[in-house]
């Protein structure tokens, strides 16, 4: 546990109030900018899906447009989860260990919440019971789907570098000995290599479906993932807030674990 510092000003509850009246006047703005924000990208243009995409589920075979199960919105988050790992990546678990409760809401609201891997889907499945998860999980080993959103590279990929992830270019060569410790520690997590583990990239991405057409809507990827992370969200409202010297998480059944 991380003590408090003694550092910190102390106050009477009026030089308290007054200090979180004039905060409360910068969160109403920040409400507002995040209110024409959400604006914004309802009102970015639709590009229409051609492209014939497979995936896996617990029902079968699917295509992009059967993940909606019936709705006209699909909101699909890129789950690190790619065909050599023995188990899916701790950040985006910890991001997925709220879907449970919010995804039966979206659902009474015309939006189906999926998540998509590349891995075949009995080690979804398996990963899936293990984490005590039930919302839907799609396995899109064998399609383009994952490479054409740009959240995986093949290896050859990797090995030129150069390829884009939220929306810029960016060196992704074979180069283990500079990842940062915890992409390595993650990657020892998910029972692959440090290369391994990179070729898959997390991100969220949104589809609507018109007169039986696919269109997609958005995409995010990196910190643009952060207002989806819901422990960040409390974290960030807790007295010391993020706190963080590092990766602290863990799948949340390895708390306690040594």
């Amino acid at each position: 546990m991380t003590a408090i510092q003694p550092s910190h000003p102390t106050g009477t509850r009026e030089e308290w109030l007054a200090a979180r009246l004039e905060l409360l006047e910068a969160e109403k703005e920040l409400t507002r900018r995040s209110d024409e924000l959400a604006r914004r990208r309802q009102a970015l243009p639709w590009v229409r899906i051609a492209k014939e995409y497979r995936f896996d589920t617990d029902e079968g075979g699917a295509s992009l447009a059967d993940l909606f199960r019936g709705r006209s919105q699909l909101l699909i988050y890129h789950f690190m989860f790619g065909p050599d790992y023995a188990a899916g990546c701790p950040s985006c678990s910890m991001i997925a260990d709220g879907f449970n409760g919010f995804a039966v809401h979206l659902a009474s609201h015309d939006v189906t919440l999926c998540a998509v891997s590349r891995a075949q889907l009995p080690k979804l499945q398996a990963y899936k019971r293990r984490m005590g998860w039930t919302f839907p999980w799609a396995s899109s080993s064998g399609s383009d789907f994952n490479f054409d959103f740009n959240i995986a590279v093949t290896e050859a990929q990797q090995r030129a570098g150069g390829t884009e992830y939220n929306y810029q270019r960016a060196a992704h060569a074979l180069d283990a000995a500079s990842a940062p410790p915890p992409v390595a520690q993650f990657a020892a997590s998910c029972g692959t290599d440090v290369n391994g583990y990179r070729r898959d990239r997390p991100g969220m991405s949104a589809f609507v479906l018109q007169d039986g057409v696919v269109y997609h809507t958005y995409s995010t990827y990196a910190r643009g993932l952060d207002g989806l992370w819901g422990a960040y969200q409390w974290l960030d409202r807790a007295p010391l807030g993020r706190n963080e010297q590092g990766p602290w998480w863990r799948r949340h059944d390895e708390y306690g674990a040594g």
